[in-house]
């Protein structure tokens, strides 16, 4: 056993409490730190255990999004002062969670951290400089309950930084931006005004964007491996192999989140809405309510383009999204309905 953790340190708070009601006094509480394979480090008020799903949740269990993600809050065994492994018998309602599509033709969502209340999105302004993945990444942090803050990182290696800095603000509506350059140490403090205690926050972005070095300097120390950006392309190593939440010195936790290649969005629809919030006023103005902005007369939308208020590529990044984001619902109220007969089912045998 390590030494026993504070759960208000951790990111607790009262809005949990309604939903442990449910299980009693049988059951303690801990967060979840770390996932491997079927198995979970956990921080609690008695040290840090290492656990398992319980039968009962992977028989009850539909999807991956039913089984704990860092950042979780779960119910666990009442005596975990031994050294065996212990039982995770439940997740506490989740307030946020920022995820995906799996890889591939599979529509199964991945948690890549749950209960956070800041979105730190970190994107180079080297050669991963790109306003389209940006649009992607917004959109999903809106659709996940926490509040998105933009880092435009490596500022030490562009020189362009204003004008790159005004490309990205013409897109976020109501969302911070903020340059850092861990070299020079400049916009650190920036982001250490927004971590307070019981703050939980994670760093998202692509590979090599220098987010386990922006969480170094949150630390103190060099406790997360980076590597020196590659000189071919100027293009940073991905280090973080692992989702891990973190306890920083000053208060507050974080959450490292390996870099991502891609990311597959999930139903985010209204969440569209609310990233290219500039189309969808522009919507209000055209001739039909229900303008697809594609063909019909008198669109706003298209008006902007045509007249230079609107970038191209913005409306189609806007379109693309509308497009997938439809794709994946579709799919998705498919797999509900054959889940849904597949448990009426078993309950029907059960029942003979």
């Amino acid at each position: 056993m390590t030494s026993k953790y504070n759960l208000y340190d951790l990111g607790w708070n009262e809005n949990f409490k309604d939903d442990v009601k449910q299980y009693g006094d049988e059951y303690s509480i801990g967060r979840v730190v770390v996932e491997y394979r079927n198995l979970y480090k956990i921080y609690t008020e008695n040290g840090e255990v290492l656990a398992s799903v319980s039968g009962k949740m992977t028989n009850l269990a539909t999807g991956r999004e039913d089984y704990p993600a860092v950042g979780d809050w779960v119910i666990l065994d009442k005596n975990i002062n031994q050294k065996d492994r212990v039982m995770i018998h439940g997740i506490l309602k989740r307030k946020s969670k920022f995820s995906r599509k799996v890889a591939g033709n599979s529509f199964d969502e991945q948690i890549i951290a749950a209960n956070i209340d800041i979105a730190f999105i970190c994107m180079s302004l080297n050669n991963n400089f790109n306003l389209r993945r940006l649009e992607r990444y917004i959109t999903v942090a809106w659709d996940s309950g926490s509040r998105p803050v933009v880092l435009l990182t490596k500022a030490d290696l562009c020189n362009d930084i204003e004008e790159k800095l005004k490309q990205t603000s013409e897109i976020l509506f109501g969302i911070d931006v903020h340059c850092i350059s861990c070299v020079n140490k400049s916009g650190i403090s920036e982001v250490k005004n927004y971590i307070k205690k019981g703050t939980t926050v994670a760093f998202i972005g692509s590979s090599g964007v220098g987010k386990s070095t922006i969480i170094n300097e949150l630390l103190g120390e060099s406790r997360q491996i980076t590597q020196e950006v590659s000189s071919i392309g100027e293009k940073g190593r991905h280090t973080t192999t692992n989702r891990e939440l973190l306890i920083l010195p000053e208060g507050g936790v974080v959450i490292d989140t390996p870099g991502m290649r891609e990311l597959h969005i999930l139903d985010v629809s209204e969440s569209i809405d609310t990233a290219f919030k500039d189309i969808e006023e522009l919507s209000l103005r055209c001739k039909f309510s229900d303008c697809t902005h594609i063909s019909e007369p008198r669109c706003a939308v298209k008006e902007a383009i045509n007249d230079g208020t609107l970038s191209k590529k913005r409306y189609e990044s806007y379109l693309k999204l509308k497009k997938e984001a439809a794709y994946t619902e579709r799919k998705l109220n498919r797999k509900a309905e054959i889940q849904y007969k597949k448990a009426a089912k078993k309950l029907s045998k059960s029942l003979r």
